[in-house]
């Protein structure tokens, strides 16, 4: 069994779903930033060749609550798919680009950004 392959069988955890919003176009930031004078929006940046990326995604689907559903909407960039969206949205934010990141946008603007072991919905709420 390849590294690759035993991290994401130990790090997928199967009883929890959470709604994504596939974010996959440049264009979906001024969205974001619309639908952020209303309710939070959070991008998860993810890195699907990186271990630590997969840990992050895990910790956030094991704290994905009821309350953190119907306060925000979460978005998931794949990086390595979409390089551009991850690269404008670092300057769209005025972030340093990190994987794993995750953002908490709020009134147009990144209010927070963690990487690595920070990513989690308990450092923001």
């Amino acid at each position: 069994m390849k590294i690759n392959e035993f991290f994401m069988k130990f790090a997928i955890n199967k009883g929890s779903k959470m709604d994504w919003i596939n974010l996959n176009k440049v264009e979906q930031l001024n969205e974001i930033d619309d639908k952020s004078l209303d309710k939070i929006q959070i991008i998860f940046k993810h890195s699907t060749r990186c271990s630590v990326s997969v840990f992050a995604k895990r910790i956030l689907l094991k704290e994905y609550s009821e309350k953190i559903k119907a306060n925000t909407d979460i978005y998931y960039l794949d990086l390595i798919e979409f390089r551009e969206v991850s690269n404008a949205v670092a300057k769209h934010y005025n972030v340093v680009h990190e994987s794993p990141q995750i953002l908490v946008i709020n009134n147009k603007n990144c209010t927070y950004n963690a990487s690595h072991s920070d990513v989690s919905f308990k450092n923001i709420f």
